[in-house]
């Protein structure tokens, strides 16, 4: 199945990571897309942060995001915003839902953190 241009920028994918190697998510896992909408339309890759159910593996700069009945996921979750990866939209499964506006200004000031911007 290949996503088209429905993806946006705030949106929540089930992504397939493999193959990975090293110290990279793997498997089939949740992600949020963090891509703006403008260039999402421009490029073949999409820029995505993974995220885990695993809440013991949180780091000072991760975001935690709780069950609700828009982002759909079946746990709460932590956004690993330092790993930050693009994809080709082959790899995005299905769209599961979206994050609140608060979540995604929490994740678009840790990136400006992030690159020192």
């Amino acid at each position: 199945m290949t996503i088209g241009s429905e993806i946006k920028c705030g949106e929540l994918f089930l992504v397939d990571f493999n193959p990975s190697s090293g110290h990279e998510y793997q498997g089939k896992r949740p992600a949020l897309v963090v891509e703006s909408d403008r260039q999402i339309k421009r490029s073949n890759l999409v820029t995505i942060l993974p995220l885990t159910s695993n809440l013991d593996n949180k780091t000072d700069d991760d975001i935690f995001i709780k069950i609700d009945k828009d982002n759909h996921l079946k746990f709460d979750s932590i956004i690993k915003v330092y790993n930050i990866v693009s994809f080709d939209r082959l790899r995005f499964i299905n769209k599961i839902g979206k994050i609140n506006q608060a979540t995604l200004k929490e994740v678009k000031d840790y990136l400006l953190k992030h690159f020192d911007l």
